[in-house]
């Protein structure tokens, strides 16, 4: 059976007829290149494919002694390789907390397809959205839905107006959909049917994605280290996300809600 590898090089010398020389050597060694592109400045990455894993292996071993090109990565690919190669650049991640994924606006395609092959996968995924209002967020996650080919079904939401579903019906309880929260909507809501649809939700082996993470675990059971991905959604890399302007956007201040700071019934 086939099987794909990763591998990054930085070029040395760049020189005509480099990159020919690699894709001859491929050849001769029987090894498909899938796909190929910039990834960094100086850097190339190529996505390959062989029926044997020993031409892989002998491809590595003559690359590795180039002094045109410094071999930086070798690999099965992983789902950043794959989207780094598609796109041309890498997912920015944080240094510190490495499931904490960065864009900005003007990478939503980046973005999307990133969600979606997330979302092609089996099971259980918990994803957070960090970001201000108009950045993006739910539309991103929507169209990735469509490109994943599932259905999306919104337990909280302030997208048109704002949704609190207290029970779903039929097919939206297949975990082939992809359930949306508002974590601010969702965590002043007081509406106990609605906190109970969203313990059930947590519970299924589906995906689940969460706008404004950071608020929706306040006063609940659960905790960052609970989700699978954090995606921080930015109109500029320098962009800080707060807080205190969207729940005044939500109309739902601690004040405005009749004194509910204690989140009632939100005992996840």
């Amino acid at each position: 059976m086939a099987s794909e590898w990763f591998f990054e090089y930085e070029i040395q010398v760049n020189r005509p007829g480099l990159l020919g020389d690699i894709s001859s050597l491929l050849g001769m060694l029987r090894v498909n290149i899938v796909t190929i592109n910039g990834v960094d400045e100086g850097r190339r990455g190529m996505l390959i494919k062989a029926e044997k894993k020993e031409n892989i292996e002998r491809f590595e071993h003559i690359i590795s002694t180039m002094e045109t090109i410094h071999l930086t990565k070798f690999r099965e690919p992983k789902l950043r390789d794959r989207l780094a190669v598609r796109h041309g650049r890498y997912i920015q991640r944080d240094a510190d907390d490495r499931k904490t994924f960065r864009f900005v606006r003007d990478e939503l395609g980046l973005l999307v397809d990133f969600m979606a092959e997330i979302f092609k996968q089996e099971g259980h995924k918990l994803i957070g959205i960090r970001g201000m209002p108009r950045v993006g967020k739910t539309e991103s996650v929507v169209a990735a839905s469509v490109c994943a080919n599932k259905k999306w079904i919104f337990l909280s939401s302030t997208m048109i107006k704002q949704t609190i579903r207290n029970q779903l019906a039929g097919d939206e309880f297949s975990d082939r959909n992809i359930f949306i929260l508002d974590g601010i909507v969702t965590r002043k809501s007081n509406d106990e049917k609605h906190l109970q649809l969203v313990r059930e939700m947590m519970r299924m082996p589906t995906i689940k994605v969460v706008e404004h993470p950071d608020m929706f675990i306040q006063h609940s059971e659960y905790s960052i280290e609970d989700f699978d991905y954090i995606i921080e959604l930015r109109h500029s890399p320098d962009e800080e996300i707060t807080y205190e302007m969207m729940e005044k956007n939500h109309g739902m201040s601690d004040k405005g809600m009749g004194g509910f700071g204690g989140f009632g019934g939100f005992n996840f």
